[in-house]
């Protein structure tokens, strides 16, 4: 009786590639949802003075704006960060 699992099995496949990636694409999703959780409540606090039954213009325009000033500021910092990480890889080859 042979098992069709075995600890060859574990090391190096595709499978493993395919889960590998899998889950960095879910990690990042969840990083994406948590960022637009702390966006949303950072800018309806700063925007939102009162709950009516409809969102005035200022209201509507003040968090869009903040959500894209986050989303700026998100992104240039990431830049800096790749460029920061490809420089200490390039200096140590």
């Amino acid at each position: 009786m042979s098992d069709s699992f075995s600890v060859d099995s574990l090391s190096g496949t595709s499978d493993d590639k395919e889960l590998q990636e899998f889950l960095m694409i879910e990690k990042q999703k969840a990083t994406i949802n948590a960022q637009i959780h702390e966006f949303t409540d950072q800018c309806w606090d700063k925007c939102v003075d009162k709950l009516g039954s409809k969102m005035d213009y200022k209201t509507e325009s003040c968090l869009t704006n903040c959500v894209e000033r986050f989303i700026d500021v998100s992104q240039l910092i990431t830049g800096r960060f790749a460029k920061m990480l490809q420089s200490s890889v390039n200096g140590l080859q």
